[in-house]
């Protein structure tokens, strides 16, 4: 049997309530109704890799006008006739 630490967690009383009775039903302790839940997050993270959504569009490219261009410039070509 591994080492096993004691902590603290704070959780709603209506989810505490809600655990108690899930494991009374299933006859296991809430220590051990817990730690299945955290062993099934912890294996869904490590097996679930993030991947960006390609968001980009047909076009050219920067405007060679701006090229070697601050931000701002960029930022108020960007929201040149929107109102403020």
């Amino acid at each position: 049997m591994g080492t096993h630490m004691k902590t603290t967690v704070e959780i709603s009383d209506a989810l505490l309530n809600e655990a108690r009775r899930v494991a009374a039903r299933r006859s296991v302790t809430l220590r051990t109704l817990i730690e299945e839940g955290l062993r099934h997050v912890v294996k869904a993270g490590a097996t679930k890799k993030f991947r960006l959504r390609d968001e980009s569009f047909a076009g050219d490219g920067l405007d060679p006008s701006f090229e070697h261009a601050e931000w701002a410039q960029v930022r108020d070509a960007a929201y040149k006739g929107r109102g403020a």
